[in-house]
This record gives structure tokens, sequence and C-alpha cells, in this order.
């Protein structure tokens, strides 16, 4: 277990308060680091790379059960979401539903939708997460901006 000390600890959260978090919650949603703010984080729509390439915040923390909060607030997001959508749609088109269409339309939805928020929820829990617990330095560290340095 990593002991952490008041030298290895930035506390974002208590020095920015909810206007830091909403930030970083900005940042994640167009798909930058919630960290710094950079581009580059994903390799494609479901692979990401394993360091900001600018600050070096490991995009897949340890510890604590980031990765099940990870699915976990995907699936709950995604799901919200299309909760939203199915009583917009009911409340547009009653009484004349076509329970046909939405038999169909309604599971395909649940399905599709982790998939399409993915990297969203991610970034956004990363985000959420750093608000919590602010990274190490031990997470910051091996970071190497790319382009720079012999290859």
């Amino acid at each position: 277990m990593v002991q952490l000390n008041s030298e290895d600890v930035e506390s974002h959260f208590a020095k920015g308060g909810t206007r830091r978090l909403f930030t970083m919650v900005r940042r994640a949603l167009v798909l930058r680091c919630p960290n710094c703010g950079s581009r580059g984080l994903m390799k494609n729509w479901f692979k990401m790379v394993e360091r900001c390439p600018t600050c070096g915040i490991l995009i897949e923390r340890e510890g604590n059960d980031y990765l099940s909060g990870s699915v976990m607030f995907n699936l709950v997001l995604a799901e919200l979401i299309f909760a939203f959508v199915l009583v917009a749609y009911l409340l547009i088109v009653w009484p004349k539903v076509n329970w046909d269409v939405l038999g169909i339309a309604a599971p395909l939805g649940m399905a599709i939708a982790p998939f399409v928020l993915f990297p969203f929820s991610k970034l956004v829990w990363l985000a959420v997460d750093l608000a919590l617990r602010p990274a190490h330095a031990s997470e910051l560290r091996d970071s190497k901006p790319q382009g720079v340095g012999g290859g």
C-alpha cells in the first residue's frame, strides 16, 4: 500500500473546490485530459492510452476499485439517458405510441448506449476520482511528452 505524505499529494479539490471539479468534468466531456486539458488520450473509440501525453496522469487509476466504479458509472449514465429519452418519446407521441418499434428500439438503445458513451464516461469518472482522490506523485511519474527525445 502506498503511503501518502503532504509533499506527494496535490489537493486539487481542496484548493479549487467545485470550480476545479466542473473544470475537470468539462474537459472530460470534450475528451481531453481532466487533469491538464491536453488531447491525445484515445487510440480509438474503445482504447485509451495508458498515460496522458502531457501531464503523465494514469488514465486507469489503481486502487479503491477504480475499474468497478468506472464501469458502474458508464452503465448508470447510459441507462439514465435511455430512461429520459424513453419518457420524452412517450410524452411526445402519447397516446399513439408505436409499441412494435419501441419493443425493438428500446433494447437496442440500452445495449448500444454504454459503447457510445464509453470514452466520455471513462474520462468523467477520472475527473470525479481526481477531485476526490488527488493524483499521487507516482501516478505522474515516468511521463514523456510525445515527439521528444530519441527513438
